[in-house]
């Protein structure tokens, strides 16, 4: 079922919460919504599963308009953030429930219900609880039952609202791969709500990153986090370092640093920030002659994790940096607090200041 957005608005009040929302969908897809609280996320997921109404645009479901199409027309199956299983029933019971409210020419018999039940659990791995109540259940063991509701009913499209938000690390962890195996086994087309950026790009095919009600960028985990359109998205998608610069005529100047940017030739004198990823910075104790393309910083603070070594640094101009270093590059150099250092930036972007949600940017 393939699901295509056009031109949707939502406004709650005085808070506009969708601004023209274009969005694409292919059949079998699963589509992660990421984004910030207030970014619009929840809002767009529910009027594609009908429990909203846009106030302008279409939702198409499959060549078929749906945007006036009640929710229980639209073969629609939702997981929710916080479960809402009934508490009176049982595992099976639950996940049984959307078949037996079916009206009587589309219920399927006991049987089949039965024999339905039994195939999601074992889908699910939670064979052997189905006489348990949901009181009885881990949070994960919980989500697991939701989602089984969701597909006991053969859904066309399943739409999950921050499905792993109130769960701990770990299980997140376990369930997101589950989710990721289901979908491959089933191939129905999913849209998930999150705004953990690992979740998304760990899980989905493609990525919707959205902020303040409009969309900034489209793309599959790989170029949301390797080519991100403007500074927003690379700000949201993990950990950078900022330093402020201007461009002009095709020149951005940071600090000490002067590079060519003919993307930035429109730009005159103008504010520009660039961007590094803590793991793009090289650290090292010499400039052996090449100190234009290297920052003078200190280090401040040293943090062991695991693999990995966190290096807090501050610049001349007192502006913080963190630097993350394999071990083995760490134990190479064997930093110590309050040393001067300089360091390197591998991958640094450079965007225009000022630029308007879902605007065009500049970059290097």
């Amino acid at each position: 079922m393939s699901i295509e957005v056009k031109g949707v608005t939502k406004k709650f009040g005085d808070f506009n919460a969708l601004g023209g929302v274009n969005l694409d969908i292919h059949t079998g897809e699963l589509v992660a919504l990421l984004g910030p609280s207030g970014s619009g996320k929840t809002t767009l997921l529910r009027i594609i599963a009908g429990l909203e109404t846009p106030d302008s645009g279409s939702v198409i479901f499959h060549g078929n308009d749906a945007t006036d199409q009640p929710t229980q027309d639209r073969q629609v199956g939702f997981v929710f953030q916080h479960y809402a299983l009934f508490r009176h029933m049982t595992v099976a019971e639950n996940i049984a429930f959307g078949l037996r409210v079916r009206p009587r020419k589309l219920r399927p018999n006991n049987t089949e219900i039965k024999n339905r039940v039994t195939n999601l659990l074992q889908l699910v791995q939670l064979e052997g609880l189905a006489e348990r109540y949901p009181s009885e259940l881990s949070g994960g063991q919980r989500q697991r039952v939701a989602l089984a509701r969701a597909l006991a009913v053969e859904p066309k499209v399943l739409l999950l609202d921050e499905p792993f938000g109130a769960l701990d690390a770990r299980v997140r962890q376990e369930l997101r791969r589950r989710l990721r195996k289901l979908h491959d086994e089933l191939g129905v087309t999913t849209v998930f709500v999150t705004h953990d950026q690992e979740e998304a790009l760990e899980v989905s095919d493609r990525v919707v990153v959205l902020n303040k009600g409009h969309i900034e960028q489209i793309g599959t985990p790989d170029e949301v986090y390797l080519e991100p359109k403007n500074a927003f998205v690379l700000n949201f998608l993990g950990n950078v370092n900022r330093f402020r610069g201007r461009a002009d005529h095709g020149q951005v100047r940071i600090g000490d640093l002067t590079l060519d940017a003919p993307e930035h030739a429109a730009l005159v004198d103008a504010p520009v920030s660039g961007f590094v990823r803590p793991h793009d910075i090289d650290i090292t104790r010499h400039h052996n002659g090449d100190s234009a393309s290297l920052i003078p910083a200190t280090v401040t603070f040293i943090a062991s994790l695991g693999p990995f070594v966190r290096v807090e640094l501050e610049r001349e101009n007192g502006e913080p940096l963190d630097a993350l270093l394999t071990r083995e590059r760490y134990e190479e150099l064997s930093l110590q607090s309050g040393e001067p250092v300089f360091i390197r930036a591998r991958r640094l972007r450079v965007f225009a200041d000022d630029v308007k949600p879902g605007g065009e940017d500049y970059s290097i």
